[in-house]
């Protein structure tokens, strides 16, 4: 049995000895040191050995094991660093290579926030982002729209639960800077906002960005001021604002907020269907209710609120007849942009 034993150790060094890779030492070791295996059946063997020689066989059998296991292991070390460096080699790139490859781009959309941000921090805004898993009491009880508000059906909302969901404005951010903070308060809030919507000109995600300010005597003209001055901004410098009256449950009195649009300056065309004027964004003065909700005493403190969609103030600077060519990655339409 003890030559038996040797014969099959040397064997398994010599498969081992051969072996190129990983996979090959873990067949050789199921061959000879598996279930069934070469080796593991000598085991079987010593009901045949006398008992006087049983312990003495019985270390040659683990000396044989040991052996084997050894070499396995020495060898597979070897395998797996020429593995390795065969796989880097063939992966490996020439980070000197000159090739004409394409850049990116910010998206058009990036570029209207950021303009827009960086026109509002200009006039002494704040940029503030708050979550867009929101609870129904910011989203829409402090904003003035309790559950029974018919103004809800104005917004088709996304529910995570019955008290949880997308925020569909970002408006609650105010409402938890208003409850944070004291005044004087002039912030705006860019992010994405959520509404089952879509179609030509809506998208059920988009982007946008509410400013609000909170202070004592402010007033509608602080409103007409701030918006007329981020308008010449945002277009060019002849640009006009218009108020037209509205209704938002968070802002009374409410406006509609036009301008003169950016293609003809106010003569009529394609763009503004030949009115001269494009709607851009809503506004008003806060609700004094909202301001009470937040723990603000409208006695003291007044406000103005305005919020925008990002994608429709893209649309109108750069022509877009439908928004989900924002959305859509072909690089034929955004590389417009670089």
């Amino acid at each position: 049995m003890l030559a038996l034993i040797n014969q099959i150790v040397d064997k398994c060094l010599a498969a081992i000895q051969e072996a190129s890779s990983t996979q090959q030492l873990a067949d050789i070791r199921v061959r000879f040191l598996g279930k069934s295996g070469e080796y593991t059946s000598i085991l079987r063997g010593m009901k045949d050995v006398p008992p006087a020689e049983k312990p003495q066989m019985g270390k040659h059998i683990n000396e044989g094991r040991e052996r084997i296991e050894q070499a396995l292991a020495a060898k597979e070390s070897e395998c797996k660093a020429a593995e390795l460096a065969a796989r880097l080699e063939a992966e490996s790139i020439d980070v000197t290579l000159t090739k004409d490859l394409p850049f990116g781009s910010t998206h058009p959309v990036t570029l209207v926030l950021d303009q827009i941000i960086d026109i509002f921090v200009g006039l002494g805004f704040r940029a503030v982002e708050g979550r867009e898993i929101e609870s129904d009491y910011y989203n829409f009880q402090l904003m003035n729209i309790p559950l029974d508000h018919p103004a809800r059906d104005m917004q088709d909302t996304f529910y995570v639960t019955e008290n949880t969901l997308l925020r569909t404005h970002t408006s609650p951010m105010q409402a938890h800077t208003m409850q944070e903070e004291k005044p004087p308060i002039r912030i705006v809030v860019p992010g994405k906002v959520y509404r089952a919507d879509d179609d030509a000109t809506h998208s059920p995600v988009f982007h946008q960005i509410e400013g609000l300010v909170v202070d004592k005597g402010i007033s509608l003209a602080h409103l007409k001021g701030t918006l007329d001055a981020a308008a010449r901004a945002l277009f060019s410098a002849e640009t006009k604002t218009r108020f037209r009256p509205s209704y938002f449950p968070f802002t009374e009195p409410s406006v509609e907020v036009d301008c003169s649009c950016p293609l003809c300056g106010g003569k009529g065309c394609r763009l503004c269907k030949g009115t001269g004027w494009i709607e851009i964004l809503g506004a008003g003065v806060v609700n004094p209710q909202v301001l009470i909700n937040c723990g603000i005493d409208p006695n003291e403190y007044s406000g103005i609120a305005f919020g925008m969609g990002i994608e429709r103030i893209a649309m109108i600077k750069y022509g877009v007849p439908d928004i989900r060519s924002l959305y859509e990655n072909d690089v034929r339409f955004l590389k417009q942009y670089c």
